[in-house]
């Protein structure tokens, strides 16, 4: 009895408030769906962004230091949870992330008719699982996250009942994630019967020393599945067949939130998984992820440059693309850290660019959200003239294409790649740091080429005809003010770079 008491106080609430308070709301919000009559169902939404900021806010004290829990008896360093930089800074991009999807969803799920109660439970309980992920240090806790993350993603892709592009969309994320989760669980699985824990730490300790050149064979053989399994949920090539149709598919917000929280998600398991658990293998995962950083980001750029403006091709096809090759560019620092004795100025340049990442690409799919409340098929065409009819949407469009191509005024997206390039060039990864400039070149294309679409006249190119723009411009204020933050954002962190190389270096694990 004494040993559950001390296991009860061991537990550290205030380091797990992020995830917690996420989890909690999602469950206030399943139970008010019944009560809640439909007139009101909009209260959900607004409850859902409110649970959302305050799981951000729980970070706040957590700033002073690392905080540990669930740790084992006797070994308060070999813990399951802990709250440290790394684990802050991702679960800040995580619930922010999140959270401006949320503004994103609130006039979606009333638009599009989708569930209210069902749609907010899911949103929240995956915002809990990613929150959940970046802290945990043991395979079990890692794998149970990624799950909680992956699971209500696939229900909220195929929440569009009726829809048969829906469905097609979820049931291809659904079975390829079930593959990779199947080969990941079996690389854990091997791990385990190799070393004879979970915990990373010790799995790292037991990984250079083990005794027998079998277990040696048969932890590499799982090592290296467990890798397969995160590189599907970061999309890197030939993982990344599922996004393209899914991304389509699914409703724009969470297309969105795929792209930046799913991302995090994958990136978080991978460094962790890598840095922490197999530091010794350095010299296998360093190159096979330099590997995949060159194929991701070359076959993302091409698919996205065939993404033809004249052949009414789709926008968030494009952006979709646009994502499998900015995971490219995300999985540079961390082979560059295969190849470093301090891996974390590396990690450091992958967080940075993820902050990057997030909130211009989820800015760039509010303006997509917002196009499809007239044009519906959102296609490349349906933005010509978006100048002449929203002046102000159409120059955030453009500011957040310009930093995801890295060119001024969007000086962040500039900034971001220079990091990652110096992360190739300083571990001597000359040949991927060359690939990657000349991946930017092929990107400049199709950005610049969207952004001159913004510009053009309509009447010029014979777009599809649309449904009539709202009176004097209106855009709902969930929507503005997504659209708005992610602006100011870019807009101050193009102003002062630094901030986020500043920022992102506490992420050191």
């Amino acid at each position: 009895m004494s040993q559950v008491t001390s296991l009860v106080q061991s537990v550290d609430w205030v380091a797990l408030a992020p995830p917690t308070l996420t989890a909690a709301v999602a469950l206030v919000v399943l139970v008010a769906d019944l009560f809640v009559p439909a007139a009101r169902k909009p209260l959900l939404g607004w409850l859902a962004t409110a649970g959302l900021a305050l799981a951000a806010l729980s970070l706040l004290p957590l700033l002073n230091g690392d905080r540990r829990t669930f740790c084992l008896a006797g070994h308060p360093d070999v813990c399951s949870y802990v709250a440290d930089p790394f684990a802050l800074v991702i679960q800040f991009l995580v619930l922010a992330g999140a959270l401006l999807t949320a503004l994103l969803s609130i006039d979606t799920v009333k638009d599009q008719d989708l569930p209210s109660g069902e749609y907010w439970f899911l949103l929240l309980s995956s915002a809990a699982g990613a929150a959940l992920l970046p802290a945990s240090r043991d395979l079990a806790t890692l794998v149970i996250a990624l799950e909680v993350a992956s699971l209500p993603a696939f229900a909220l892709v195929g929440l569009r009942r009726g829809d048969r592009l829906s469905s097609e969309a979820a049931l291809k994320f659904f079975l390829s994630s079930v593959a990779a989760t199947a080969v990941m669980l079996l690389g854990v699985s091997f791990l385990y019967a190799a070393t004879g824990s979970l915990h990373l730490s010790r799995v790292a300790h037991a990984l250079t020393a083990l005794p027998d050149p079998r277990l040696a064979t048969l932890a590499g053989a799982g090592a290296a599945l467990t890798l397969v399994g995160f590189a599907f949920k970061t999309a890197a090539a030939p993982f990344h067949f599922w996004v393209p149709d899914t991304y389509v598919g699914a409703p724009l917000p969470i297309a969105g939130y795929l792209s930046v929280v799913g991302k995090a998600v994958g990136f978080s398991g991978l460094i962790l998984v890598t840095v922490q658990g197999f530091p010794s293998y350095a010299d296998v995962w360093g190159p096979a992820l330099a590997v995949l950083a060159a194929l991701t980001m070359t076959v993302g750029n091409v698919a996205a440059l065939r993404q033809d403006p004249y052949r009414a091709h789709s926008a968030v096809r494009l952006l979709a693309w646009s994502s499998v090759g900015q995971a490219g560019y995300l999985l540079v620092p961390l082979a560059a850290a295969g190849y470093v004795h301090d891996p974390a100025h590396a990690i450091g340049s992958t967080v940075a660019y993820a902050l990057m990442y997030a909130a211009v690409n989820l800015g760039a799919f509010a303006v997509a959200a917002l196009v499809a409340r007239t044009r519906p098929a959102n296609r490349i065409a349906d933005y010509r003239g978006l100048y002449a009819r929203r002046p102000l949407v159409a120059l955030a469009l453009g500011f957040f294409l310009l930093c995801l191509a890295g060119l001024p005024p969007g000086i962040i997206g500039l900034f971001a790649k220079v990091t990652v390039f110096s992360a190739a060039v300083d571990a001597g990864l000359a040949w991927l740091a060359v690939v990657m400039a000349v991946n930017v070149v092929i990107a400049l294309y199709y950005y610049l080429q969207w952004t001159a679409v913004l510009f053009r006249g309509a009447e010029e190119t014979g777009a599809a005809p649309a449904g009539p723009e709202p009176a004097h411009g209106w855009i709902p204020a969930p929507l503005a003010t997504a659209i708005g933050l992610a602006a100011v954002l870019g807009v101050a962190l193009s102003g002062a770079p630094q901030l986020v190389l500043r920022f992102a270096s506490g992420a050191l694990l």
